[in-house]
């Protein structure tokens, strides 16, 4: 018998194996030290600028894009790249394998200046300062066990609110027993008051009727412009040699912004410091526990303004564009509504009103809640990290440096996860068969409020406030648009994406009987 042939035909199958082996490592080793795809469409020097500040909203022409280059891809701000995220495995995979090289924020000319040059919490670089902050937001303000103690001040302040909305819907209530009502401006006095009082023990009551205390319009002006200029990125952000030049007036009005706010928090610190005779607020916790004047190159004043300006107006804002976004949806989708009122006179009744501890019960309304999440978080486009190592992610090489954008709104309309994805379909969390999704875990295809250790830190209070104030309000009053209008969804640009033009809802009263009594 011939050996030969045979030998020859093993020889020519491992040096077969041996070359795709080698042809295997070679384009592996290829594919982990490429960049990503980079979109096309950069215009010389200034790169895509204009993603960020043209006629469309930076997430919407993002999108776009990553329908063509796929989930991952960068862009040019300038001589600086951003890398541009959609895909939730891929997000997974940074905010676990990588978080901690990805928990930098950069330091852009709106975070420099509205940040108080990074003595804000939320735009500090990641280390020692930032996680002492952190922690003592975490324990004294919003723990569960600080918030359950804080439940009677958000219950108050809901109380007066409907109270005044049925004050309102006495004095004016047209032939037909309705009374138009701005719903945005509502919904912002009173997260507006809830966070005053927790942070710094104030209270603006505002007025239903357009007589505003001049301080809670300013108030609420100032720190909306705040959300929205944060958002911003300027030309001197794309090409820093540039930084002399103030482009279309924003660095003036971000200074002037950042003037307004310290001057207010400036007043509350002193009158705090005045009269320092007992813990009330969070404001007090800090002046106790806040004492060097050098801490990470920042004063104590400076340390404490920062903060409680980061914290009232991340949860006076960020709630009231989530309550108004709700609200909206379910104008537009009056099933839902009707189907949510069911549920509360099921679960609760017509002869009290509903409280936190209803909540639990109230399955539609908190999918309800859900639902808005995804389609319209407060912030479509994840607060901007910045790499501070190289990564390799998703097989491809990311160098230290690189500002990462993860376009939230995107992922969460992922069709592969989400059936008719731009249609608000509650039921959608009723009837998942897979895992229950949770916005307060971490699950990674429904992330409004971030990832990682730089998520939110209010996630609680928030959804506490979204559920509780929807329900209280849905309970109380029947509502409409005039002569039926379709609510308009535009969103503006910003940090925070609030709707663009006012939401005025006709209501009229439900639970006469109990407000009565």
């Amino acid at each position: 018998m011939d050996l030969f042939p045979l030998q020859e035909n093993y020889t020519h199958i491992l040096a077969t194996f041996a070359i795709i082996l080698v042809v295997y490592y070679i384009s592996f080793f290829y594919k982990t030290n490429t960049a990503p795809p980079e979109a096309s469409g950069a215009l010389p020097i200034i790169g895509h600028f204009k993603v960020f500040n043209g006629s469309d909203l930076p997430h919407a022409t993002l999108a776009t894009m990553a329908d063509r280059y796929g989930p991952i891809f960068t862009v040019r701000l300038g001589l600086r790249k951003v890398l541009v995220v959609s895909n939730w495995k891929i997000v997974k995979d940074i905010f676990t394998t990588h978080d901690v090289n990805i928990s930098d924020r950069p330091n852009y000319i709106a975070a420099k200046i509205l940040g108080r040059n990074g003595a804000s919490f939320a735009f500090t670089p990641y280390g020692p300062y930032w996680r002492g902050i952190r922690k003592i937001i975490s324990q004294d303000l919003l723990s569960n066990s600080r918030l359950e103690k804080l439940k009677h001040v958000r219950m108050i302040e809901l109380e007066s609110a409907i109270k005044n909305m049925h004050e309102l819907w006495g004095e004016k209530g047209d032939g037909r027993g309705k009374v138009l009502l701005e719903m945005k401006k509502w919904f912002g006095e009173l997260n507006m008051n809830t966070m005053l009082k927790v942070v710094v023990g104030k209270r603006y009551t505002g007025g239903l009727d357009g007589e505003d205390e001049e301080e809670m319009v300013i108030c609420r002006g100032v720190i909306r412009e705040w959300f929205q200029y944060l958002g911003q990125f300027l030309v001197a952000d794309a090409l820093p040699f540039l930084g002399w030049l103030d482009l279309g007036g924003y660095e003036k009005a971000m200074k002037r912004v950042g003037n307004e706010l310290d001057s207010m928090f400036g007043k509350w610190l002193e009158e705090h410091r005045r009269n320092a005779t007992e813990v009330n607020d969070f404001m007090d916790v800090m002046i106790q526990v806040v004492k060097d004047n050098d801490l990470a190159g920042y004063n104590a004043d400076t340390i404490i303004k920062a903060t409680c300006e980061s914290l009232i107006a991340g949860g006076a804002d960020t709630t009231t564009v989530m309550l108004t976004w709700t609200l909206s949806l379910l104008l537009n989708n009056r099933y839902a509504l009707i189907k949510a009122q069911e549920e509360l006179e099921t679960q609760v009744g017509k002869d009290r009103q509903v409280n936190e501890s209803d909540i639990k019960n109230l399955v539609y309304l908190q999918a309800i809640v859900k639902e808005t999440l995804r389609l319209y978080p407060a912030a479509f486009l994840n607060a901007p990290r910045a790499f501070t190592k190289d990564c390799t992610i998703f097989g491809y090489h990311v160098s230290k440096g690189t500002w990462l954008l993860i376009n939230t709104w995107k992922l969460q309309r992922d069709p592969k996860i989400w059936p008719d994805p731009c249609e608000f379909r509650p039921e959608r969390f009723l009837t998942l068969d897979q895992k229950v999704i949770d916005v307060k875990v971490m699950d990674f295809e429904l992330i409004p409020f971030g990832a990682g250790r730089r998520s939110c830190p209010g996630i609680g209070l928030a959804n506490q406030m979204l559920h509780m104030v929807l329900a209280t309000l849905i309970q109380n009053f029947d509502m409409s648009t005039p002569n039926g209008e379709p609510v308009d969804m535009t969103a503006i640009a910003g940090l925070t994406n609030a709707k663009a033009s006012p939401l005025e809802v006709l209501l009229s009263p439900r639970l006469h009987a109990i407000i009565d009594a």
